[in-house]
């Protein structure tokens, strides 16, 4: 019970003061989205460049880590598409917009936080290996998927390909590529720099979870229960099971191993809804999804923290 008071509830405290004081009026829609864009654009990017710019890559970027935890999320994506299809019977890209569900966890704006509750600061260096390659393999797989499964045409792979230009413009991946440069090169920056990024960085986490509170207020629970808790079953409790187990075959680090499983067993991220209305496939799964997600992983969180001790 510790854990869940000390470590969950302050988390999702911060949600719920988002979503509360965004649905009562007194934290207006445009506020949240301006909020959203500091966090998404500056905040966060300056978190994960100092991150990266200081994470020993010898001793981050574990292939075991990555390994357990791509197999536990490539895992939740095939089981998502194909119970979506021989159990839901959906149609073929509202099975890949569903299986997206399942392998894209919220691994920023939960997974950071909670795991630097639980675990302290100086523990995040495996959960920012995980996040340095998340969105791109992530997008890669759906994408590649929704193609396949549309036919393929010219056209579409001309829309992908812009996808996946604006999402390499992106302001995260910029920042982590940018610490990764900073990482591999021995760049140095100047201490002005790297005092203000620090600063920005230190707003990131919990703007970004008041932030996610006031966006979770745009979706609603609609229709098609089964699928969504299918979803949700998947997300909280397959993949970090099966990261539990690779982990456990792989014999990975204690701490890593932490990061690992913590990670995998976020809720589905708001990405999930973002791939599901880009492509118009299982929208109202997918926004059901994130909410229904993040407000059972009150309990779900607690219960992987009982068991990695």
């Amino acid at each position: 019970m510790g854990a869940l008071i000390e470590v969950v509830l302050p988390v999702f405290l911060v949600i719920g003061a988002g979503y509360l004081t965004t649905a009562r009026g007194l934290f207006s829609d445009s506020s949240v989205n301006g909020l959203m864009q500091f966090t998404q654009k500056f905040a966060i990017p300056c978190l994960l460049f100092r991150a990266i710019s200081t994470l020993d890559l010898s001793a981050g970027f574990d292939l075991r880590l990555l390994a357990s935890f791509y197999v536990g999320a490539f895992s939740g994506f095939v089981l998502g598409f194909l119970g979506a299809r021989f159990l839901f019977q959906r149609s073929w890209s509202d099975c890949v917009a569903i299986g997206f569900c399942g392998l894209f966890s919220n691994s920023v704006m939960l997974g950071l936080p909670i795991a630097e509750r639980a675990y302290g600061a100086e523990s995040l260096a495996p959960n920012f290996a995980i996040i340095s390659i998340h969105a791109p393999f992530c997008y890669l797989v759906g994408i590649t998927a929704m193609e396949i499964v549309r036919g393929g045409s010219q056209s579409t792979w001309r829309t992908s390909l812009r996808i996946l230009k604006a999402m390499f413009s992106n302001a995260l991946v910029i920042g982590l590529a940018l610490g990764l440069l900073v990482n591999l090169t021995g760049l140095p920056v100047p201490g002005a720099l790297n005092d203000a990024a620090d600063l920005i960085a230190r707003t990131a986490l919990p703007a970004a979870l008041f932030a996610l509170g006031g966006v979770l207020t745009r979706y609603r629970p609609e229709g098609d229960a089964k699928a969504i808790a299918f979803i949700v079953a998947i997300s909280v409790l397959v993949h970090p099971a099966i990261v539990w187990v690779m982990g456990q075959v792989l014999d990975l680090p204690h701490d890593a191993f932490r990061a690992a499983v913590l990670t995998a067993a976020m809720a589905p991220g708001v990405n999930t809804y973002v791939f599901a209305d880009m492509y118009g496939s299982a929208r109202r799964v997918a926004a059901s999804a994130v909410l229904l997600g993040t407000a059972v992983s009150v309990g779900t969180v607690w219960f992987w923290l009982q068991v990695l001790g």
